[in-house]
């Protein structure tokens, strides 16, 4: 049967029809495995924003002070920004990968929740707590800037 409401108990169908709690036993390792997945989430997405930064898909630098003497015409070779952009492409896939990846566990996470056990729904809870605790809660070396601070773009 599907619980459309929060319930407390043991039986338990997570995710599929062979994830099937019926004792104590079974249910707080499973309790266990989802804690564990959604505090692996919180490892990977901050692996995919170190791997974004280092990769150069970060802020966009600091721009130098204004000299008194200009450059000379023609210091900066007119293919550098695509050549540079040529080069992220493998760090690109790469970070797309890892948000494909990082998007299917998230998803995954939710539909363990909407099994509308109340154990479930505080593992992947403080799962992700905890991951973030330990993983994403660092002084700030992870901090990307966003160019435009709309919340629809």
């Amino acid at each position: 049967m599907m619980h459309m409401t929060f319930y407390w108990g043991k039986s338990a169908t997570i995710l599929f029809d062979g994830w099937r709690t019926s004792t104590w036993t079974g249910y707080l390792l499973s309790l266990v495995a989802l804690l564990l997945a959604a505090a692996f989430y919180q490892y990977l997405e901050a692996l995919r924003i170190r791997v974004k930064l280092v990769a150069g898909g970060g802020a966009a630098p600091a721009k130098q002070a204004p000299s008194s003497i200009p450059p000379p015409a023609g210091s900066e070779p007119l293919l550098a920004p695509a050549l540079a952009a040529a080069g992220r492409w493998p760090a690109r896939v790469a970070v797309a990968a890892m948000f494909g990846v990082n998007s299917g566990l998230g998803y995954l996470l939710m539909l363990a929740v909407m099994s509308f056990n109340g154990g479930v729904f505080i593992a992947v809870v403080v799962g992700l707590a905890l991951g973030y605790l330990a993983f994403r809660s660092s002084d700030g070396e992870d901090l990307v800037v966003v160019d435009n601070p709309c919340a629809c773009a």
